[in-house]
């Protein structure tokens, strides 16, 4: 891996370390522009790690990744509820439950919207089932009273990326208040695991070379940063 990144001022070590692990998984993955702390275009936000995966004769795919380390950066400490969560747990199951009774009623949801087949998604949603729209707007409606998803919600509504990531240690993995949408990667023993895919988001082709863009110059800021003292010691010798 090389030398260890350095953490900007406040960061905590864990925090640093999944993002350094995020980093190299998106690597491992096919991503091969990858940069850390990336001003994101379309809005005011900057991602933890993003990632640009080349593709011949075709748009890239661009994939953004959040690193959380607490529970507390996940919900909001004044709707940290356990009857909410309960509330929750119980929506979450069902939803399971309705989407596999939907699927074996109807074998052909896979819509082919996606340039990987592995992230190709079922449109339960254009069937119509009111119970199933019902479903989901109750379960977005108590993952905002658990935590704070307005960035979550507007990094999907904007189409900032194809691909979202929530990164975060096992032990504070609950799969009920993962983001709609967003895949989890899971940190144990020093590995992430992909314990959930993330659904694809399409973005225009243009929007997609933006993010590079973006990706490049945060690459360039960070360079810069490492050879400071490099450039100034050999001014100093000349």
């Amino acid at each position: 891996m090389g030398a260890r990144v350095r953490r900007p001022h406040g960061e905590t070590a864990q925090h640093a370390r999944l993002k350094e692990l995020a980093f190299f998984w998106a690597q491992a993955q096919g991503f091969s522009a990858c940069a850390m702390e990336v001003s994101l275009p379309k809005c005011r936000y900057r991602a933890d790690v993003a990632a640009y995966r080349w593709q011949r004769k075709q748009p890239g795919s661009t994939a953004i990744f959040e690193c959380k380390q607490a529970l507390c950066d996940l919900r909001r400490d004044n709707c940290h509820s356990e009857a909410t969560r309960r509330r929750l747990e119980v929506i979450c199951q069902r939803r399971q439950v309705l989407e596999a009774r939907l699927r074996a009623h109807y074998p052909h949801l896979r819509n082919g919207d996606s340039l990987f087949p592995e992230f190709d998604s079922q449109n339960f949603i254009a069937i119509g089932h009111r119970g199933y729209a019902g479903l989901l707007r109750d379960l977005r409606a108590l993952q905002n009273q658990l935590y704070d998803c307005t960035k979550f919600e507007k990094l999907v509504r904007y189409r900032c990326a194809n691909l979202f990531f929530l990164v975060l240690p096992e032990q504070f993995f609950r799969d009920s208040e993962v983001p709609i949408g967003w895949g989890a990667l899971v940190e144990s023993n020093g590995t992430l695991t992909l314990t959930r895919r993330p659904t694809w988001h399409d973005a225009s082709e243009e929007d997609r070379i933006r993010f590079l863009h973006r990706i490049a110059i945060a690459g360039t800021r960070f360079a810069n940063r490492h050879t400071e003292g490099v450039c100034y010691c050999a001014i100093s010798n000349e």
